[in-house]
């Protein structure tokens, strides 16, 4: 398979489009084509790798077709309109699946997106041989770009992250709906990537520029979405930062599957992919459906990913009592303010000084105590390193 071809099927499953239930924008379209042409079938075809895929269709029962021999994929490939007066007189198609069924007449529009990849073609076909105008091709790539646009619109309306075209944290948070609805309770976890640490991100955007961060993005998501497989939705939460979610509930297997994702991102800076090199992390956070927020979720899992990198493992998974141990801290650190002024929190204790000779108390020290109102006495040996 060609590395344009690679790109354009990576293009085509990032849109979420195929065996997806049917539209309404989409077959307003499609009728609306079979009315132009005064023809009984149209169809909004998308070029799978081994398949047509119907997003809408006027006129034909089933969803696919192969894409051997389909006139849609020649579509995809020229990026041309295509016309075919007779099926039975091409010698290309005259035993196609298409001219088996009935039908004698084809013509088809390219899907095209902004970066030129042809997603499929919007066509119409007919029982009788037929001739086409050229205004006629010229209603018919009109109708293309409509679909397109209904295209962009549908999947641009925040959820889809337009940098690197991966759902993104709106999309992340709907899909854990939908999923608590169909099976509450079940375990999944999900695996926060951080290709470059905030502190790293500014340097580079310093020295290099936003447009080479943008491209780091983009190369990291195309590494991480080809490791996953398409079978897997990668979502892009900002920055150079992935998340997706996985069945897997082992933490052997888990740890072994972030360092598999891992050791692929830091193979694209040795493969020449990207001109640095590239310090990825992986947290991990098991959760059940329906107990968590989606923001509890992620922030478990980027603490995961955060402590992997101080300890400098690469791959991490959340641990609970390093997280009540940085959220206590958090709260002192919070609080500690409203303690200084207050009455009733700090306060001083005094512990005397005797002699041994004799029993005389020679002085006091002064030890200064703090009574959380939630956490109770706090020692000092913790909040004063605040």
């Amino acid at each position: 398979m060609s590395t344009q071809e690679q790109e354009r099927l990576y293009a085509l499953h990032q849109l979420n489009l195929l065996d997806t239930p049917p539209c309404e924008s989409f077959d307003r379209l499609t009728r609306m084509a079979s009315q132009l042409f005064d023809l009984p079938i149209a169809a909004v075809s998308l070029t799978d790798e081994n398949r047509q895929w119907f997003k809408s269709r006027v006129g034909v029962e089933h969803r696919e077709i192969p894409r051997h021999k389909a006139p849609c994929a020649e579509v995809s490939d020229s990026s041309q309109v295509l016309v075919i007066p007779d099926l039975l007189k091409s010698s290309c198609y005259r035993d196609s699946p298409l001219a088996q069924s009935g039908i004698r007449f084809y013509a088809g529009a390219p899907l095209l997106t902004r970066d030129g990849h042809t997603l499929g073609a919007m066509c119409v076909l007919g029982h009788e041989p037929r001739a086409v105008t050229e205004k006629e091709q010229a209603t018919l790539r009109d109708l293309a770009a409509m679909v397109m646009a209904q295209i962009e619109l549908q999947h641009a309306f925040g959820r889809v992250d337009p940098l690197t075209g991966l759902s993104n944290r709106h999309q992340l948070a709907e899909d854990l709906l939908d999923l608590e609805r169909d099976d509450p309770g079940s375990l999944r976890a999900v695996l926060f990537t951080e290709v470059v640490e905030a502190g790293e991100l500014s340097a580079l955007h310093r020295t290099m520029g936003p447009a080479f961060l943008d491209e780091l993005c983009r190369v990291s998501a195309r590494c991480l979405q080809a490791t996953l497989g398409m079978q897997s939705t990668l979502y892009h939460l900002g920055g150079c930062q992935f998340a997706h979610l996985t069945e897997l509930d082992d933490g052997a297997k888990l740890l072994k599957e972030a360092l598999r994702l891992r050791r692929a991102l830091i193979g694209q800076e040795s493969a020449g992919a990207v001109p640095v090199l590239v310090h990825p992390a992986i947290g991990i956070a098991p959760f059940r459906l329906g107990e968590s927020t989606i923001d509890e979720i992620l922030r478990s899992a980027h603490g995961a990913c955060l402590d992997a990198r101080q300890a400098e493992s690469g791959v991490g998974l959340f641990s609970e009592a390093l997280d009540d141990s940085f959220q206590r801290r958090f709260t002192l650190l919070t609080d500690i303010r409203q303690a200084l002024s207050s009455d009733d929190q700090l306060h001083l204790v005094f512990q005397p000084r005797v002699s041994q000779a004799n029993g005389t108390c020679l002085g006091a020290e002064a030890l200064l105590r703090w009574h959380h109102p939630t956490l109770g006495d706090v020692s000092p040996a913790e909040f004063i390193p605040l």
